[in-house]
């Protein structure tokens, strides 16, 4: 259970890491995701509101600007040369303000050797003429020439029918209004794109906490499970947070697994060992001339159990690594020269898969095949041969499982169906005559279930002794 609880603790630090929660924390995803839109949203309304016044701005200006356009080509179509040579207006300009002095709407029409002809607006001011642009273009300029009062300013020039001058025509129109519909639109954008991203924020913070809220749900769950409320995770969850969910159910049924092993195993053990202690206690009070046998032989029978029992707990510990992986070619070879040495007469054939890699600790794989291919040798008649193969089979629901499988064959007499199964019993032998302890399958059958795996005993159909069937899961 404690370390059940360790476990549930890491996984729970992982996931749900808060401010003021034990251990190093990376922040908040609700923070992270609010700050990365608020700072996206920022970026996105700035950059829209600065091309959107500037489109718009621009537009303002060109309005502004057509209206004086319109002016200056009224006051070309209507100038005529008067009989001193002058330039005069055969109507008046519709525009009132142009009588009203300092009104802020101006005209002038100047030319070389001549006096300027003004609006009345101007009263003792004029226009400053610069120089001639020698074209019929139109010209725009803002100007600065009064002071307290920017202009806008537009020019042409103009040689009218009858005067070898070239006449200047310029109107001109304070800034102030145009100036004020600027502002007051660049106001409006501003409110108007604060009030958007704020909203926009509060719409992603609402999102990112709605859409985050799984996970609140599952480190409840979890804190509930490791508090010892519920034993597993129910609860329904989204589709992204469900494998999260099946995971860690998976690592809490693999704990209970293991904490239902290692009670089993302490209890078999205990179990294993009391007959014989109670052997040797009752043979020490009676003080019988078979002491010493006795000793031997229940010491032998407690060596076996514990040797047994040591060999699940390490591959159990083992399985818990979930890297565990192992070459199966690099494993058979080593116990094929071991046997080289120690069977002389034994001759051991692999074929088959030489890349295949199964999940499981190269120690474990090493025991596993070495135990079968040793009794392959000591009963058969001089031939092992041994076959490795990678093969899937159907789990259900449409999923397959691919799998290790290895055949280790001998060309002995075999065993009948009917004591095939006893043999995975601890301490069983068929054949008393050859050297062992009888733990051998035993424990080949254990290690290989720990690991998920199969073992079948079998008859070789090309030698014709025992074939074994071993299945481990395969590594990807």
């Amino acid at each position: 259970m404690t370390l059940l609880k360790r476990r549930l603790a890491a996984a729970r630090a992982w996931f749900f890491k808060r401010s003021g929660a034990p251990g190093a924390s990376t922040g908040s995803l609700t923070r992270r995701m609010i700050s990365i839109a608020a700072l996206w949203i920022s970026v996105l309304l700035v950059g829209g509101g600065f091309a959107l016044d500037r489109v718009l701005s621009e537009a303002i200006t060109r309005n502004f600007d057509a209206q004086l356009e319109y002016v200056l080509n009224a006051m070309i179509a209507s100038a005529e040369i008067g009989p001193d040579g002058e330039v005069r207006f055969n109507r008046p300009l519709g525009d009132q303000r142009f009588l009203e002095p300092y009104s802020g709407l101006y005209w002038q029409v100047s030319g070389q050797q001549h006096e300027p002809f003004r609006s009345r607006s101007l009263w003792d001011r004029a226009l400053r003429q610069g120089e001639l642009h020698h074209g019929r273009s139109l010209h725009v300029a803002d100007s600065d020439e009064f002071d307290g009062e920017p202009l806008r300013v537009l020019d042409r020039e103009v040689r009218l029918p009858a005067s070898k001058t070239e006449w200047r025509f310029q109107v001109a129109a304070s800034r102030a209004g145009l100036n004020d519909q600027i502002a007051v639109l660049r106001r409006t954008l501003v409110r108007s794109f604060a009030i958007l991203g704020l909203g926009l924020i509060i719409l992603a913070a609402l999102q990112a906490t709605y859409g985050l809220w799984p996970l609140r749900s599952l480190r409840r769950a979890v804190a509930a499970v490791s508090s010892g409320i519920s034993s597993r995770i129910e609860a329904q969850f989204p589709d992204e947070v469900r494998p999260i969910v099946e995971e860690l159910n998976e690592l809490l049924d693999h704990n209970e697994r293991q904490a239902e092993e290692a009670r089993r195993h302490a209890g078999n053990l205990a179990h294993a060992l009391k007959t014989p202690l109670t052997v040797l206690m009752n043979e020490a009070t009676a003080g019988g001339p078979e002491l010493a046998e006795t000793v031997v032989r229940s010491t032998t029978t407690m060596r076996r159990q514990v040797d047994h029992h040591l060999a699940r707990a390490r591959a159990v510990g083992r399985r818990a690594n979930a890297q565990a992986r192992a070459e199966v070619w690099p494993s058979l070879k080593a116990v094929e020269r071991a046997m080289a040495r120690m069977h002389r007469h034994v001759t051991v054939d692999l074929a088959g898969d030489q890349k295949a890699v199964a999940h499981v600790e190269r120690q474990d794989l090493d025991e596993i095949v070495g135990n079968l291919i040793e009794n392959a040798a000591k009963y058969g008649q001089g031939r092992v041969f041994v076959t490795v193969a990678r093969v899937a089979s159907d789990i259900g629901n449409g999923r397959k499982a691919d799998w290790v499988e290895l055949l280790i064959e001998d060309d002995g007499p075999g065993i009948p169906e009917a004591e095939r199964g006893k043999l995975f019993e601890r301490g069983a032998r068929l054949d008393t005559g050859k050297p062992g302890t009888g733990l051998g399958l035993a424990i080949v059958r254990d290690v290989i279930a720990i690991y998920g795996g199969t073992i079948a005993l079998e008859e070789s159909e090309d030698l014709g002794g025992l074939q074994v069937r071993v299945r481990l899961p395969a590594a990807a």
